[in-house]
């Protein structure tokens, strides 16, 4: 194994992340664990190398991906490796702690298995002298809730990467609030200003591990338990029963669009098994980015993802023209529902420049 060399001037976390990197891209467990080792045994403190080093690789290891630089499997890998590296340096002699502080409890939401940003906050808690009860990816609201009865957390710190979470963790926030346990919540499905956070009713949001840290130490007022607050009471627009029937018909929705893309597209019919379940698992996220714009009622939330989408399927060498008949059959189907026609509308004009952006005029699904 090739020894890591580090140095400790404020000018070296290029040189440590490089080094990281090169380890976990080489999928070398041992020599990335020694490259943090070695930073915290040269003067590093351990929060340091948490968010300034280890993050900001994974954060690369994710835009790597998009880019078709690493495989599905490679990122597995390295997400991996990047989780053990957590774990040992969490048992460093540096890192040793007094628990001084109150308990906080730390979970992913329901069906949400990007764990890496949920775990660096609960490290860095248990840093600064927090008892934390980290519960991990994927956390069913009934059994976080079950949790509070017994653990005593003061706080719930909830994370959720991906918008089609949203729902899901509203439902948690709610259900945490219930029981007089106010919630932070953090991750990029609550948009990069927390709007998601506050139209959801959080009692705060932070962006970083750092700023939630520091809202912790400040102090989140527990929820009023006199206030019998639902999720229709936070979003009344949702008494449309639009996002009910979108969500509850996905699968519906994606045949209709399969069968109306090869009728329009007869090269469809020699895709192999595996192309067409990819363009089945590439509509079944756009309606479900659909009907999280209709929960939320935000035009901006299905063309962000639509733009995000164009980037990783460009990256592919997949036409992201291929994405606009899929746009104009759900509106079709859903000529009836006016704000689920508004959204799509709304998407698809902001596709058109997009792609128009990139040179992109017409094409067929891939």
């Amino acid at each position: 194994m090739n020894t890591p060399v580090i140095t400790t001037g404020t000018d070296d976390f290029r040189t440590l992340r490089d080094q990281l990197w090169a380890a976990v891209s080489d999928r070398d467990e041992h020599l990335a664990a020694g490259v943090v080792f070695a930073a915290l045994d040269g003067g590093m403190d351990a929060e340091t190398a948490l968010l300034d080093v280890i993050a900001p690789v994974q954060a690369k290891v994710g835009t790597e991906w998009a880019a078709n630089r690493l495989t599905v499997a490679q990122e597995h890998a390295a997400s991996a490796i990047a989780e053990r590296v957590i774990a040992a340096l969490a048992h460093h002699p540096s890192t040793r702690r007094d628990p001084g502080l109150g308990r906080i409890t730390v979970a992913c939401v329901d069906k949400e298995w990007h764990v890496l940003p949920a775990r660096l906050l609960a490290e860095v808690l248990t840093l600064r002298g927090w008892r934390v009860d980290f519960l991990g990816a994927q956390v069913p609201t009934p059994h976080l809730i079950a949790h509070l009865h017994t653990s005593g957390a003061e706080t719930v710190a909830l994370s959720s990467s991906l918008p089609t979470r949203l729902p899901t963790a509203h439902a948690a926030i709610t259900a945490c609030q219930a029981v007089g346990v106010p919630v932070l919540v953090g991750g990029a499905a609550f948009g990069p200003d927390g709007r998601y956070a506050r139209l959801l009713g959080a009692n705060a949001w932070a962006p970083d591990a750092r700023t939630a840290v520091r809202q912790l130490a400040d102090g989140i007022p527990a929820p009023d338990l006199a206030i019998g607050r639902t999720q229709v009471d936070d979003l009344p627009h949702l008494a449309d029963q639009e996002y009910t029937y979108v969500a509850r018909s996905q699968g519906l929705l994606v045949r209709e669009v399969l069968t109306q893309l090869e009728k329009r597209f007869p090269a469809m019919n020699a895709y192999t098994p595996q192309q067409r379940e990819h363009t089945a698992e590439d509509i079944a996220h756009v309606v479900d980015h659909l009907a999280v714009g209709l929960y939320t009622d935000d035009d901006a939330l299905l063309p962000t993802f639509l733009d995000w989408t164009a980037g990783i399927l460009t990256a592919r060498d997949v036409p992201a023209v291929s994405l606009l008949p899929v746009l104009d059959v759900l509106a079709a189907e859903l000529q009836d529902f006016p704000r689920s026609v508004r959204l799509l509308d709304h998407a698809r004009l902001a596709l058109d420049a997009t792609l128009a952006s990139a040179g992109h005029t017409s094409g067929a699904p891939a």
